[in-house]
């Protein structure tokens, strides 16, 4: 995070990141995607949190419903809680006050009737991913379930993760053993809107980091960060592998790659020399950027490595050469190791199309001269 908006509050955003990547971890397998970055303005950056379980930005459908539930046991159900229309067009011919009373009666019934069958399964929490009918909000109310509407389907997966619930697409198969568990489920206010905080599952598979930031840029900028840093996190469990910062791995390797061009001759060795100096371009424009001396610090730099100094990288903040690892600048292996193939893929790339039109420009004849040449050109001055 060093170097972007969120620096000044790195320490607390890392360890957030750290704990979330640890937390979703299965069998040495993380899943990006079972991370939610949630971002709300107001307040101050230190004011993020790690939820161990999912927010969304859901409000209870009414007043009525309790705004705090312990030991919630959650019911994810994938269809409308209302009176679904039919297919096809019908026409209902109602001809008494009686038949219209006993019509809306049956609506009602049908609706408590959904209502009795989530309730019975000792849910006090409902998540639907589709709509639930008003009337079904005024009968789950009076049961003092916590009912949320609309959730979209990643977040359902998340919950389904963070909770262990299974999403129920029947009500009629609906059982005790499809609920998911979580310590509390509250309604809270952040800056200006009303989240459900789904929170302290007891083994959650699936979490939320709730970046906040004083103004809108601020906010975007750490999430940014945050985003960088769990996708680092996780890059170097993937492999378990790390080297140092600051310059060192890539000083290090034009160091061997030169020792290595010795033994070749011809174009190979000015090929090998190449890559060295293009591999030293990384810490001369991290030197450059620190606004220090790039002959001279790049000549210390070298003078450490040629002592056997491997971690030797750059201390931007002094201008001096430190030991890397023990400062504890590092990086995934992955990342250093994917940017130099790629660069090298780009670069025959650049190459092999260059060539290309090299060779079709041997095959074209030119312009053809005019009869009598230059002076068949009807005596232009030149």
């Amino acid at each position: 995070m060093t170097g972007k908006g969120a620096e000044y509050s790195k320490d607390t955003l890392a360890a957030l990141a750290v704990k979330a990547v640890k937390m979703v971890e299965e069998d040495g397998y993380v899943d990006k995607e079972n991370i939610k970055i949630e971002k709300r303005t107001g307040g101050s950056v230190d004011d993020s949190e790690l939820i161990k379980g999912i927010v969304i930005d859901k409000e209870r459908l009414s007043a009525n419903m309790p705004r705090v539930v312990k030991n919630a046991k959650i019911a994810l159900i994938d269809r409308e809680v209302e009176i679904k229309k039919t297919e096809m067009d019908a026409n209902i011919q109602i001809k008494t006050p009686d038949q219209m009373q006993a019509f809306l009666d049956q609506e009602e019934n049908m609706l408590r009737d959904m209502v009795e069958r989530i309730t019975a399964t000792g849910a006090n929490v409902v998540l639907c991913q589709k709509g639930i009918d008003d009337v079904a909000i005024h009968f789950l109310a009076k049961k003092g379930v916590y009912a949320v509407r609309r959730v979209s389907e990643s977040d359902m997966k998340k919950i389904a993760k963070a909770t262990g619930a299974k999403v129920s697409t029947n009500l009629k198969d609906l059982s005790k053993d499809d609920l998911g568990y979580a310590g509390t489920v509250e309604e809270k206010r952040v800056g200006d809107e009303e989240f459900t905080y789904i929170m302290d599952c007891k083994n959650p598979k699936a979490v939320t980091l709730l970046i906040r930031g004083g103004t809108e840029h601020v906010t975007n900028e750490i999430e940014r960060a945050v985003t960088d840093a769990v996708g680092d996190v996780i890059a170097a469990l993937k492999t378990g592998m790390v080297v140092a910062g600051a310059g060192a791995p890539e000083t290090e390797l034009a160091m061997q790659m030169r020792k290595y061009a010795e033994t070749l001759s011809g174009r190979e060795q000015l090929a090998v020399q190449s890559f060295a100096d293009a591999m030293e371009v990384i810490p001369r424009t991290l030197i450059e950027n620190a606004g220090l001396d790039p002959i001279d610090t790049m000549t210390d730099l070298k003078a450490a490595h040629s002592k056997k100094q491997k971690w030797a990288g750059i201390d931007v903040f002094t201008g001096k050469v430190m030991d890397a690892w023990k400062k504890g600048v590092i990086e995934p292996l992955k990342i250093k190791t994917q940017a130099v193939s790629s660069a090298s893929e780009v670069a025959v790339m650049v190459l092999r199309i260059d060539d290309v039109i090299a060779s079709s420009g041997k095959n074209d004849k030119g312009p053809q001269m005019p009869p009598g040449g230059m002076g068949g050109m009807g005596g232009m001055d030149y």
